[in-house]
């Protein structure tokens, strides 16, 4: 009897769970038997393992063969099993050693010529991989540097089986034909689905940003926006403070403009968050060939026929991250936001709160993280000529209540800031000179702000103004005396709900942090109260100018 055993990964959302895989040889009718709960294309594997091993050079064993997949409740899906059993039966088969692989964890696709493909979910399975105590992971060739970005681990990327056999019965490695320059290669093929990503809109920055060789900032200035200073200073606050925005006007007063450029002044992700940016990218099949980490803003901007379950996760089978996951620490812009559907908007409300969405489905329930800065953009009316300067609309009454009750008032209750977009005038589009701040000015002011809130947040679990709790703000960080006064007389005259007095409060500290100010101050709620209610304070709206 022949025993081996090694390692793999099974991915549930961004978490995985390291699965032992085992393989036995016994006597008998010679048969290939997989248990311990695989999928379709898991099971497929037999045929797939049992051509690259007689294709690699090696002897197929003509026994009964049996492989488990241990813990045997926990389903496995998908084929990045297949290096895996490939070597657990070779172990078996005494044509590796078995003591060199079992603590060697193996994750990805094997082909019928006996090379590696890669798979998605290559870095949250390495990190589930660090997490239990592995410190080896062998990965498809191409798929190394994704692997490389978790600390402590030693990664062998191989580009086929025959290699992956002589490094570890410590034979001569085989030198591999390289493909032929210029042509795709097919082995990234498994990175990415035919399709993926389309419901989404991430494909929307890439428009943006065609050249690859320059920053979205040079290409995207907030220069280029006409007029808009309300716009403007409120997608500024939206950066600094990480607050949610919606902006109301008519069609062509720059919404789009302004929603595209809010990722280019918000700072570097971190090194948590880019991983686990990546993570949610790398399951989704959404990263980019040649860029193993995302180090910016992600910016996701679906369509309004998406959805609920291209919205907040989920579809047939093992559910996949949607599109407030793909956004998260980062922008998720949805235009024309009163013809989406009213369970996809409704569906919102509790990432928004928590930060994270759950879909629960009867093999278990699966976890992604949905941190993500919401910009809604909308008409104020059918037709979108409604305007204080523009009289064209013939929509009547009850056609606008219609179409502006579609944005319930529980959704709209979560957001930040709400700014009326105005047209722009012929004055504002042919004046030469000077316009707006640039996106470099603004995004440094952003990243100094940022940096006020952490140092003043420093030991805390909160890293921007809108994370934290009404209550902790109220209690350990207090306003200036009498700050506070029209707002809480706006509470009191029902124009703000307590929910709404939290987050003016919020708004107003990353206005005191965006000025310098150590606390906020009575101008510093009134332009709070401004972004939030839409009633002018007479207060200046530039934070250039106060800054």
């Amino acid at each position: 009897m022949g025993f081996a055993r090694t390692c793999s990964v099974a991915l549930v959302g961004v978490e995985g769970v390291v699965v032992e895989v085992q393989a036995d040889l016994e006597p008998g009718v010679a048969a290939f038997t997989l248990v311990g709960l695989p999928d379709k294309s898991l099971t497929e594997s037999r045929d797939r393992v049992r051509s690259a091993v007689v294709n690699s050079g090696g002897a197929w064993p003509q026994k009964k063969l049996t492989v488990g997949l241990s813990p045997a409740s926990v389903p496995k899906a998908g084929s990045g099993f297949d290096l895996a059993v490939a070597c657990a039966v070779l172990g078996a088969a005494e044509r590796i050693d078995p003591r060199v692989l079992a603590d060697v964890v193996m994750i990805g696709e094997l082909g019928l010529d006996g090379r590696v493909r890669p798979v998605r979910g290559i870095l949250p399975a390495v990190l589930a991989a660090a997490d239990a105590g592995y410190e080896q992971v062998v990965v498809p060739e191409c798929a190394a540097a994704e692997a490389s970005l978790v600390p402590g681990m030693s990664v062998l990327g191989v580009r086929s089986l025959r290699q992956l056999v002589a490094v570890l019965a410590d034979e001569p490695v085989p030198e591999e034909p390289a493909d032929e320059q210029g042509r795709p290669d097919p082995l990234l093929g498994g990175l990415r689905l035919p399709g993926t990503g389309a419901p989404t809109g991430l494909h929307g920055r890439d428009a943006v940003q065609p050249d690859r060789g320059r920053h979205l900032a040079d290409l995207a200035d907030l220069a280029d926006v006409v007029g808009q200073a309300a716009a403007r200073t409120a997608v500024e606050v939206a950066a600094a403070g990480g607050h949610h925005l919606f902006l109301e006007g008519p069609p062509g007063a720059g919404k789009t403009m302004l929603a595209e450029r809010l990722p280019t002044i918000l700072p570097p992700l971190g090194r948590q968050e880019s991983l686990e940016v990546t993570a949610v990218h790398s399951v989704a099949g959404l990263l980019p060939p040649g860029r193993p980490l995302i180090d910016e803003a992600p910016y996701c901007a679906p369509h309004h026929s998406a959805t609920l379950q291209s919205l907040v996760g989920g579809g047939p089978g093992i559910a996949r991250p949607g599109a407030v996951s793909l956004a998260h620490r980062g922008v998720l812009f949805l235009d024309e936001t009163p013809e989406f559907g009213s369970r996809a908007l409704d569906a919102l409300r509790q990432p928004l709160e928590a930060g994270h969405v759950v879909i629960a489905r009867s093999a278990g329930v699966v976890r992604f993280p949905a941190r993500f800065l919401m910009v809604l953009a909308a008409n104020p009316c059918p037709c979108g000529r409604s305007s204080r300067r523009d009289t064209s609309c013939e929509c009547p009454p009850s056609a606008v209540r219609r179409y502006q009750a579609r944005l319930s008032g529980p959704l709209l209750d979560r957001v930040d800031l709400r700014v009326e977009v105005e047209p722009v005038g012929r004055a504002e589009l042919t004046q030469r000179g000077a316009g707006g701040e640039s996106t470099a000015t603004v995004a440094d002011r952003v990243r100094a702000a940022r940096e006020r809130a952490a140092a003043r947040f420093d030991g805390t679990p909160w890293r921007t103004n809108s994370e934290v709790p009404g209550r902790e703000l109220r209690s350990r960080w207090h306003a200036e005396p009498g700050a506070l006064d029209d707002a809480e007389r706006s509470l009191e005259r029902g124009m703000l709900t307590a929910r709404g007095l939290d987050r003016v409060l919020r708004v107003a500290w990353t206005v005191a942090d965006l000025v310098g100010h150590d606390r906020p101050d009575t101008t510093d709620v009134a332009l709070a109260l401004q972004l939030r209610t839409g009633v002018p304070r007479g207060v200046p709206m530039a934070i250039g100018a106060r800054a």
